[in-house]
């Protein structure tokens, strides 16, 4: 069955770190935001490497995202998908990520699972491969991958926010000294 994806991105102007995932689950769709299965690891684990509190509403989720300067998407627009599992996934559309690449100040890209890395290969330039990072999947159907494994592959996230942080502070003082 061929589906549209049904959520915009979340980012604004200050993002500098993009995590991208490959299209929402069924459950994810039911609740209205990104990785909505309560069984998904995505946002203990970005809470972890954040040190915040774990969110639990969508506007929570979004601050907790923005304030750390990450945009969230997906690579596709649509495809055809029984279920929610990746390699069910046929006759995949890929996003423009222009768009939100030209309207942001993205220099950090993580790949959320290996299938999101694959389509990020297939389907977009040079530029943005190169500033991929492959990210171990949050997915409870990684079960291979413990928790506190999780936590540390993705660790990488929270060394992208405190250079991107850093980097902003060095721009806001150029700017003040010219």
């Amino acid at each position: 069955m061929s589906l549209e994806h049904p959520f915009e991105p979340v980012f604004d102007k200050n993002s500098s770190i993009l995590i991208l995932g490959t299209f929402p689950s069924i459950k994810s769709r039911e609740y209205g935001f990104y990785y909505g299965h309560p069984q998904n690891r995505f946002w203990k684990i970005l809470a972890c490497v954040t040190r915040a509190l774990q969110p639990h509403t969508i506007e929570g989720k979004k601050r907790l995202l923005l304030k750390n300067r990450i945009a969230l998407w997906d690579v596709l627009r649509s495809c055809d998908i029984k279920g929610s599992r990746d390699h069910a996934i046929q006759n995949p559309v890929p996003v423009d990520l222009s768009s939100l690449l030209a309207c942001t100040n993205i220099t950090h890209i993580f790949a959320n699972g290996n299938k999101t890395f694959q389509m990020l290969n297939k389907y977009y330039d040079i530029k943005v491969q190169q500033k991929t990072t492959k990210l171990p999947s949050t997915s409870a159907a990684n079960a291979r991958y413990k928790f506190e494994e999780l936590v540390s592959s993705w660790q990488c996230v929270a060394q992208a926010i405190v250079h991107s942080k850093s980097c902003s502070a060095y721009a806001r003082r150029c700017d003040a000294n010219n």
